[in-house]
């Protein structure tokens, strides 16, 4: 699926691209599922669409919390999905071996935001040749993702997507500077927003991230406003009882109402 990449990859802002799923793994059904409703959507709207879902969850605030179904059967999960429906195949990975095993079966590594700094890991990313998207740190300025950047470049690989999902602000919540968009695409590569995770309340005291959902269509327009090349929205069918991330997770039922609200926003913006 690596040559449905460069369609994602373009400059000339007729349409955003999307990466989309749910959080994490949690069965072949559900994967099948969430991925041939999102694909319908997309089709009809005409959006790039990269499939989104975590193999494993490596960073987890209590120690029973979930963290998947098996590594290598998350994986190859996956790797179905991606030959079965056609569609390129976005996951995490959070070590040089997991660069390795994860690029077999998929077409884009993740280097999640709390590890954009590791060396290491960007490396090994870099050399299995796939796309590495980056998530920028919470705690990094955007000028500084031009070094995390550079690791992968340097490397020997340029196929690198940036993404954004917030930035501390105190304890428990996250803002979203919209500069920041504009400022990392100088670097001359695709630059994404990460909605949900944007809005995430981390650090609760009860061990389980918080989130404010219902701001994901006010997020999302601000980005699409300032042109951001892609969006990145985990969405599940049922986020209470999702495994992850189900405070901050788009209800699948309204997928398609937001996006389509947010190709009207672009398409009006290009006319502009």
């Amino acid at each position: 699926m690596i040559d449905q990449i460069p369609d994602i990859k373009n400059t000339d802002k007729n349409n955003f691209f999307l990466l989309a799923g749910p959080c994490v793994v949690e069965s072949e059904k559900s994967v099948f599922e969430i991925a041939e409703r999102i694909i319908k959507i997309t089709d009809k709207l005409e959006i790039p669409f990269i499939f989104k879902a975590s193999y494993k969850k490596a960073n987890r605030s209590r120690i029973d919390s979930f963290t998947g179904i098996g590594d290598i059967k998350a994986l190859k999960i996956l790797g179905k999905v991606r030959e079965e429906l056609k569609i390129p195949i976005v996951t995490d990975i959070h070590s040089e071996i997991e660069a390795t095993i994860a690029a077999a079966y998929v077409d884009v590594l993740q280097i999640p935001a709390f590890l954009c700094r590791q060396t290491e890991l960007l490396v090994a990313a870099a050399k299995t040749g796939k796309v590495v998207n980056i998530k920028k740190g919470q705690f990094l300025s955007p000028a500084s993702m031009k070094f995390a950047v550079n690791k992968v470049k340097d490397s020997g690989n340029n196929n690198v997507m940036i993404t954004d999902r917030g930035t501390m602000f105190g304890y428990q919540d996250l803002i979203i500077d919209y500069r920041a968009i504009p400022e990392m695409q100088q670097f001359g590569y695709p630059v994404i927003l990460d909605i949900t995770h944007s809005l995430q309340q981390p650090n609760q005291s009860t061990g389980v991230t918080g989130g404010k959902p219902e701001l994901i269509e006010t997020v999302a327009r601000a980005g699409i406003a300032v042109g951001v090349d892609g969006i990145f929205i985990e969405t599940h069918p049922d986020p209470a009882n999702a495994k992850s991330d189900g405070a901050n997770m788009l209800n699948l039922k309204y997928l398609e109402e937001l996006l389509t609200k947010l190709v009207k926003l672009r398409k009006t913006i290009n006319q502009l």
